[in-house]
């Protein structure tokens, strides 16, 4: 299985006139294809281009091997660095329980805390649905108990049957 590089290597870099760094990281200098190509093959390493597009094009001597695995670790490295956020979902009824209410608010909280989005959502079923105002009650009632904590990216609006609303963490040092 041949692998497509992005990078051009040894005879592969056509270029006649290119800036050379050496193994440890330092400046070699200016140089032809040919005479840099002796060099690495004198030290028994690999010519790799590594920015093409600079003028003139700038290589460097070291092993392949090593080059790719390096690359392939600052790849790890960023993709690790950058976080996405996620939207929690947490569900309440609209005439919930103390206990029930504690222990999903609590959730809502643990969320909030990690830094993800939280879409609360009342379910309302049968005739539950006669008292949509005590929806609005109850996400009223977790708005203030989470404070200044959170800001309200959808207002409560109704999908059906359910109550949807959806905030996040409040950001910069008013946190």
């Amino acid at each position: 299985m041949k692998r497509k590089l992005n990078w051009r290597i040894n005879q592969e870099i056509k270029e006649a006139l290119i800036r050379v760094i050496g193994e440890d990281g330092k400046q070699i200098g200016l140089m032809s294809t040919a005479q840099a190509l002796k060099i690495a093959q004198e030290k028994g390493k690999d010519l790799i281009e590594i920015a093409p597009k600079a003028n003139p094009p700038v290589t460097k001597i070291m092993e392949l091997g090593k080059f790719l695995y390096q690359e392939e670790k600052k790849k790890r490295k960023q993709k690790r660095e950058t976080k996405s956020t996620e939207v929690k979902e947490v569900r309440f009824s609209p005439f919930i329980a103390e206990g029930d209410y504690n222990t999903r608010l609590n959730r809502v909280k643990e969320f909030l805390g990690e830094g993800n989005k939280v879409r609360l959502v009342v379910v309302f079923k049968g005739r539950q649905m006669k008292g949509k105002e005590f929806g609005y009650q109850l996400i009223g009632r977790i708005m203030t108990e989470l404070d200044n904590k959170v800001v309200k990216d959808m207002e409560p609006k109704f999908l059906g049957r359910h109550l949807v609303t959806i905030i996040s963490p409040l950001k910069g040092k008013n946190a």
